[in-house]
């Protein structure tokens, strides 16, 4: 069974030691709520940050033998669940779809410190902002 828990803020070196263990560079900051999903340990995390009154939500990666099984969209759901403000994300077009089942939508202009960390991360990447 998985549980669905946000870390108390002395446990999110546990989320830092799972993305390393899937050899990500995402790490956990002071400012994060940290969400994971476990089954006997953590197989996924997801970080919201507080971000012109809203959330910005970072870092959600889901174990690469986990995949494909509903745990991300779970995941979003709990992390999700009562907050009432916006919520955006930076993803990859190819996910869109994924996102959008989850009531996310291309979000043609974000907040100003979103779109100023978007344009830093499109010389590296190809992202788009959708938000719910």
């Amino acid at each position: 069974m998985t549980e669905f828990r946000c870390l108390p803020d002395h446990l999110r070196p546990l989320a830092d030691k799972f993305y390393r263990s899937q050899h990500s560079a995402m790490r956990t900051r002071a400012a994060h709520r940290v969400w994971v999903a476990e089954r006997t340990q953590i197989i996924a995390a997801l970080c919201l940050q507080p971000m012109a009154h809203g959330q910005w939500l970072t870092s959600l990666l889901v174990d690469t033998e986990q995949r494909r099984q509903g745990v991300a969209s779970a995941l979003i759901s709990h992390a999700l669940h009562g907050i009432d403000t916006p919520v955006w994300l930076f993803c990859h077009p190819d996910l869109e779809p994924f996102y959008g089942r989850l009531g996310f939508a291309p979000c043609p202009s974000p907040p100003a410190p979103l779109a100023e960390r978007l344009q830093r991360y499109k010389k590296k990447k190809i992202l788009n902002v959708m938000a719910r």
